[in-house]
């Protein structure tokens, strides 16, 4: 059975116990989803997977999806609608169980388990080393012009060049980030919605995966 699911990020909230103890939780759309391709080991693939498409409220009609991804839809016997968001998701070797236009819901998971977040962090353009890296600040009096400059990064005699890897100002957000270990404080099934204690990465809309942890925690 598939251990993930495709959803989109709805925003934070807060959930109240009957003690009065206070929760924050992201609430995610997760799926539901459809299965839109199978690989096997045992075919010219050479692995286990499965790719899965979000259905989403409003439905990609058939006609305004490109040629090499009509083909692809046609492939499955016409039986799996269009979708605009795909994603692969690797299984177990021999795990057999799923077939193309099956359904990938989000009761697969209940509450306390441990999943990973997948998505894509906030882009935030162009930035120093102070917000990029956490450098320090420099002295602020006597004259000093080297207030949020990152001071010296490199010798001059030897090796006379910059090191690869170096930290430096440039561009920040906007990659792939995957947070591990967080817990589902609620499953509520009927509007396909998945409640995560904790923050998840991405901004309110982003597509995000939710998958099994791949690290249990020790109870």
């Amino acid at each position: 059975m598939i251990n993930a699911i495709i959803g989109k990020k709805v925003g934070m909230t807060q959930l109240f116990a009957p003690d009065g103890t206070v929760t924050p939780v992201t609430v995610i759309k997760a799926g539901p989803c459809v299965v839109v391709q199978k690989k096997t080991s045992a075919g010219r693939d050479g692995y286990d997977a499965v790719q899965i498409g979000l259905v989403e409220d409003r439905p990609v009609k058939l006609k305004n999806v490109n040629k090499p991804m009509r083909g692809h839809f046609e492939k499955t016997g016409g039986g799996v609608p269009p979708t605009r968001i795909l994603k692969e998701i690797r299984l177990d070797s021999g795990n057999g169980e799923l077939s193309v236009g099956d359904k990938v819901l989000v009761d697969q998971f209940a509450e306390g388990d441990v999943i990973d977040v997948v998505g894509k962090s906030k882009g935030r353009g162009f930035a120093g080393t102070i917000k990029r890296h956490n450098f320090r600040r420099g002295p602020e009096s006597h004259g000093s012009m080297n207030v949020r400059a990152p001071g010296s990064i490199g010798a001059s005699a030897y090796p006379s060049r910059v090191i690869k890897g170096t930290r430096s100002s440039g561009h920040m957000g906007d990659e792939r980030v995957t947070v591990r270990g967080l817990t589902v404080a609620r499953v509520d099934a009927e509007n396909n919605l998945l409640m995560v204690r904790g923050a998840v990465p991405g901004a309110t809309g982003s597509v995000v995966i939710i998958k099994k942890a791949a690290r249990q925690r020790k109870k």
